[in-house]
């Protein structure tokens, strides 16, 4: 559908916008709430093209962590261990900025650990975990103040009633938060600021002039503001040229409730690609996206069987065999990622900046990210 704009919706609306932000997933309503906290005169807009932001932020587990041991020693493998341990302590300020800003209560936080399950068949790779805990201990208490964060915790195994799960390694700073509550929270905050917030605004093209940004909307209008922050993520690719930003979708299932169900925190497995929780007395479980890596390469929403199949064998026959689990529903979010697990957080012309890349990383590393993009928004 395309139309003009009246004179009294860009006269009221759309006049003299500061800067507009891309997106209002965690990164953009971070980046809006910080630019109107370093300068409240900015007249500050916020762009979404969805009824709520569409990608990952109001989408993903809800999961508090900054790094099982497995999922790290992966790292290690595409990256220096300055370049590992730079990026856990960006997801740990990024939580604690996030607590700070909207607030445990606001969160309903809660620090129940995260736990990574080793099965029989990965005795060798616990092995490694175990003889490595002293080290990443040691190194990683310096960014959190915990000086025995990793800890053996077999013991705990019977209280879960998992099957065919031979230990258990827990992250004891860890925790969980309600996405809902935590967007929403965000979402109020940036209007208290006075951001304005825009949904249902479908971008088609941006270019940078002299005159400023001008934003190309599929309604056939467009808009010029002085600056813009892309905060978009996974689909960054459709408004500016990044090959080193990738889509990547995640396949998540909730459970209806389960009558006395005894898992309690956050538990990863296979590297931090599945990963599950309790909530509301429900399982929510998700990934699965290194079974059918080139399939998921994609900003589409959407199922795919193949990985549902394997997340329902493994809520069954793992996580509470011998019960009688109904699912509940289905969603997808799509992720941002890249050959290394740090966000882009730079210029790209004059006036446009970007805050992209979250690797899957964002509830814990998205508010420190538009911090950082709002502050290079407004640098000289």
């Amino acid at each position: 559908m395309q139309y003009e704009l009246s004179y009294w919706e860009r006269e009221s609306f759309f006049k003299d916008i500061d800067v507009a932000v891309i997106g209002s997933g965690i990164v953009g309503l971070a980046a809006a709430i910080h630019l109107k906290t370093l300068d409240p005169k900015l007249s500050v807009a916020i762009l979404e093209r969805g009824t709520l932001p569409i990608g990952a932020s109001t989408r993903n587990a809800g999961f508090s962590c900054f790094g099982s041991m497995t999922e790290l020693l992966d790292d290690l493998n595409h990256a220096s261990e300055d370049q590992v341990l730079a990026v856990v302590e960006k997801r740990w300020r990024g939580l604690q900025r996030l607590r700070e800003l909207v607030g445990d209560e606001n969160l309903d936080f809660q620090m129940l650990g995260g736990y990574e399950m080793f099965t029989h068949e990965e005795e060798s790779i616990f092995r490694e975990c175990q003889e490595r805990m002293p080290e990443f201990n040691q190194k990683i208490g310096k960014i959190t103040g915990w000086t025995e964060g990793y800890k053996v915790v077999d013991e705990r195994l019977p209280g879960f009633g998992f099957q065919g799960v031979r230990h258990l390694i827990l992250n004891q700073p860890e925790g969980q938060v309600h996405t809902g509550k935590m967007m929403s929270a965000l979402l109020h905050c940036a209007l208290d600021t006075g951001v304005k917030i825009y949904n249902g605004f479908v971008i088609k093209h941006l270019e940078d002039t002299s005159q400023g940004v001008e934003i190309e909307t599929e309604f056939g209008w467009t808009l010029r503001v002085p600056k813009v922050l892309v905060a978009v993520n996974g689909f960054a690719r459709r408004l500016l040229s990044m090959e080193e930003v990738q889509p990547a979708r995640n396949q998540v299932l909730i459970t209806h409730p389960i009558p006395d169900l005894r898992v309690e925190g956050c538990f990863h497995y296979d590297r931090g690609y599945f990963y599950f929780r309790n909530i509301d007395g429900r399982i929510l479980l998700g990934g699965g996206r290194n079974l059918d890596l080139e399939r998921e390469k994609t900003d589409e929403f959407g199922a795919n069987e193949l990985i549902r199949k394997a997340l329902i064998e493994l809520l069954e026959t793992v996580i509470c065999p011998g019960q009688r689990v109904e699912i509940d529903s289905w969603w997808t979010g799509i992720l941002g990622l890249g050959p290394i697990k740090k966000p882009i957080v730079e210029k790209v012309s004059p006036n446009v900046t970007v805050a992209v890349r979250l690797s899957g990383m964002g509830v814990a590393i998205g508010t420190l990210v538009g911090q950082e993009g709002a502050e290079l928004v407004i640098s000289v």
